[in-house]
C-alpha cells in the first residue's frame, strides 16, 4: 500500500494529535510513525507516514485532517521507508565506516535526504577558480548553480530559494534550500526540497549539529 509523508502544523494541546489520528483513521489512512518537527507557543509541527489502501487518493487525508479546527497541512508526498528515531546516528555510523574523504561525503549526500526528510544533497566547494560540486545524491538536480553568494558561510542557515543564484529550474520546482559549513566556510552541504516545505529553525539547527559531527568525523 502506498505512504505519505504528511507535515501538519496543529494546536498544541490534549487530544489534538488522538483527534487527528481519528480523523485520519476516518479515511483509511494507517499511522505508521510521528515525528515532532518542532514545538512554539500553543502549537506544533509534526511530519507522519501514514498508509492509505490501494487506490485512495492522497488529497483524502488533507481534507480529513483539515476538518479539524486548528489543523493545517503543510505538505504531503510520497514516502518510501519510516521515520526512525536513530536515523542520524546511523547516517554519522555509516559515514565513520567509509574509507576517504570522499567516499564519507558521498554517503552524506546519499543517505541525508532520508535522515532530513528533502529531496536532494550536494557538498560545494567555493575555489578561487568558481563553485564545484564534490558530490551529489542521485536526486540532486543536474542543472548546478554556477555562483554561491552565500559562501562563506559560518553557520547553518535557511537560503532563498527565490534568489538569482538560484537556478530556474530550481525555482519553477520552487526548491526550498538550507545549507551549512562542513569543516571551513568554503565547503558546505546543501539541501533542497522540491515544493517545500520551507525549513523550520529546527531543522536548519539539526542540520548545522550534524554537519558538525560530521566535520568531526572527516577530521
Amino acid at each position: 500500500m502506498p505512504s505519505y509523508l504528511l507535515r501538519v502544523q496543529l494546536v498544541d494541546r490534549p487530544g489534538s494529535l488522538g483527534s487527528l489520528a481519528v480523523a485520519l483513521g476516518s479515511v483509511g489512512a494507517d499511522i505508521l510513525s510521528l515525528d515532532v518537527v518542532e514545538r512554539g507557543s500553543g502549537y506544533a509541527i509534526d511530519d507522519l507516514v501514514v498508509e492509505l489502501p490501494q487506490g485512495a487518493m492522497p488529497d483524502m487525508l488533507i481534507t480529513a485532517a483539515e476538518r479539524l479546527e486548528g489543523v493545517r497541512v503543510d505538505t504531503i508526498r510520497p514516502h518510501t521507508g519510516l521515520l526512525e528515531a536513530h536515523r542520524e546516528l546511523e547516517l554519522i555510523d555509516h559515514i565513520a565506516a567509509a574509507t576517504g574523504r570522499l567516499a564519507k561525503l558521498q554517503v552524506l549526500a546519499d543517505e541525508a535526504p532520508r535522515v532530513l526528510r528533502v529531496g536532494w544533497c550536494t557538498v560545494a566547494y567555493l575555489s578561487e577558480s568558481g563553485l564545484e560540486r564534490i558530490v551529489g545524491s542521485p536526486g540532486a538536480p543536474e542543472t548546478q548553480a554556477t555562483s554561491a553568494p552565500w559562501l562563506p558561510i559560518t553557520r547553518a542557515e535557511a537560503l532563498d530559494g527565490t534568489a538569482d543564484w538560484v537556478p530556474q529550474v530550481w525555482r519553477d520546482m520552487d526548491t526550498t534550500l538550507a545549507a551549512a559549513p562542513l569543516g571551513d566556510e568554503q565547503t558546505a552541504v546543501l539541501l533542497g526540497r522540491p515544493g517545500g516545505p520551507l525549513f523550520r529553525p529546527s531543522e536548519v539547527a539539526r542540520l548545522g549539529y550534524l554537519a558538525g559531527i560530521v566535520a568531526t568525523i572527516l577530521r
